[in-house]
């Protein structure tokens, strides 16, 4: 079997984050899509917290049995990437990556504010563009990410 090149994947993150958009996202939706997280995350077997930020404000917070405070701070780094970029930090990490690049001296980002890792993900509002991210921490950086995309798609009811 052909292995997938990172431009490939590069392509695939790229048309989920046009197809997964949001006409409207309230905290409700955000609660929602939690319950999603948590019961697809429960299939991993590890634990795993995820944070649901809707303009600047933590509105779903959730962290299983046998996480730690550093996943939190995962969190918070993998967010910052999307807040910076409006686009997953799996992109970012993809894209860098194909660049041959640290994300970190690329843009003179802090590591300790700033983590290219995949698991956090653009909430995008048709017509308004970024105004949160969903973040999950505790499971390898691709499964991460796909799992909020998988939700999503399930939530908005889309293809991937």
């Amino acid at each position: 079997m052909e292995e997938i090149t990172i431009q490939q994947k590069l392509e695939v993150v790229k048309k989920q984050e046009e197809n997964l958009i949001f006409k409207s996202f309230s905290n409700k939706n955000a609660l929602e899509i939690g319950l999603l997280l948590i019961e697809a995350a429960k299939e991993f077997d590890k634990p795993v917290a995820i944070n649901i930020l809707k303009n600047g404000q933590s509105v779903f917070h959730y962290a299983m049995d046998h996480t730690s405070p550093d996943q939190d701070l995962w969190i918070k780094r993998k967010a910052n990437i999307v807040l910076r970029h409006h686009c997953s930090s799996y992109y970012m990490r993809l894209y860098n990556e194909m660049k041959n690049r640290s994300y970190n001296e690329f843009y003179s980002a802090s590591p300790s504010e700033f983590a290219a890792h995949g698991g956090a993900f653009p909430i995008k509002i048709e017509g308004s563009g970024v105004i949160g991210v969903i973040t999950v921490s505790g499971l390898a950086q691709e499964d991460d990410h796909n799992l909020i995309v998988e939700a999503l798609a399930k939530f908005l009811n889309k293809r991937i």
